[in-house]
């Protein structure tokens, strides 16, 4: 019996769906319009359309939306500035400056010039700090998104052993802390695995959650999962197809077609996870202009 497709657009356009009908009643009743502000560094094509995503999403959902572009020469000094002026504007209420960042340009010290209250990325050190001891911050949006995709298809994570492939600050580690927490849509068994573990299915297939989070197409395969697994994909990969009018198509890092069959649960790619980190992007510039986040 194939796996159950976890539908991750379906579930993202319903969070957006919330997101609208609260950023409305904000404005309504508080006077505030929920403001994020994208910085683009540089012509890298996949950031311009990240970031024209992400600058639509900000439309449909009511919010007011600032987004500079400026040249890969820029120097750091220039960019830490613009931070520090959004850092200032109160209609600004979530910063993001779209990774990578040219190689003269150091990512962590522009991580750390964003007020951590304004990171609705959740790369803050001082937001990895909350998360990992429990307290309540703004979380990096794909790890959260994946909280939720699986919260909302209940699938239980309530002492299920959790296996994350992969080690990024981006994904695997806040993954791992979003999971081993008390609560809801956590309380699971975590397991981290990554290149120097050798012969990675010897966790993958103690795995009732698999999340594959490294960067290889099609890396997973059937014999790695175990039957009836739910098995979330992150990856998001460009394989050269020459029937295709791009040349090429996107994958991910499980090989769907093979692992499908023997799944209980999979997310698809594109469709799966992708959506869902512009959704929770959103959810957290409303968190964030809302003030629920923090008390001081």
């Amino acid at each position: 019996m194939a796996a159950k497709i976890i539908d991750g657009k379906a579930i993202a356009d319903t969070i957006r769906g919330e997101v609208r009908k609260a950023s409305d009643l904000l404005k309504s009743s508080k006077g505030i319009t929920p403001g994020l502000a994208f910085i683009l560094v540089g012509e890298n094509p996949a950031s311009q359309a990240y970031v024209r995503m992400k600058g639509k999403g900000c439309e449909e959902a009511g919010f007011f939306s600032i987004t500079d572009r400026l040249p890969e020469s820029v120097s750091e000094g220039e960019l830490l500035e613009l931070i520090r002026r959004f850092n200032l504007d109160p209609r600004i209420h979530g910063i993001l400056v779209q990774l990578p960042l040219p190689a003269h340009i150091r990512e962590e010290r522009v991580i750390r010039a964003i007020d951590f209250k304004k990171d609705v990325d959740g790369f803050h050190p001082i937001n990895v700090g909350l998360l990992v001891i429990g307290r309540p911050c703004l979380k990096p949006c794909t790890p959260l998104g994946i909280q939720e995709l699986l919260l909302r298809s209940g699938i239980e994570t309530l002492g299920r052993h959790v296996v994350v492939i992969g080690r990024s600050n981006i994904v695997g580690k806040p993954m791992t802390n979003l999971l081993v927490q008390k609560g809801k849509g956590a309380n699971a068994v975590v397991t981290v695995v990554h290149s120097a573990a050798g012969d990675l299915s010897r966790f993958t297939l103690q795995a009732d959650i698999l999340i594959a989070a490294m960067g290889k197409p099609h890396f997973v395969k059937a014999a790695m999962v175990k039957e009836g697994a739910t098995v979330i994909d992150v990856g998001i990969n460009r394989v050269a197809d020459a029937g295709a009018k791009s040349g090429y198509r996107l994958v991910g890092d499980v090989d769907y077609e093979a692992v499908l069959p023997k799944a209980g649960h999979i997310t698809p790619v594109p469709g799966g996870v992708g959506p869902m980190t512009i959704a929770m992007l959103l959810s957290n510039t409303l968190s964030a202009a809302a003030g629920t986040v923090y008390s001081d």
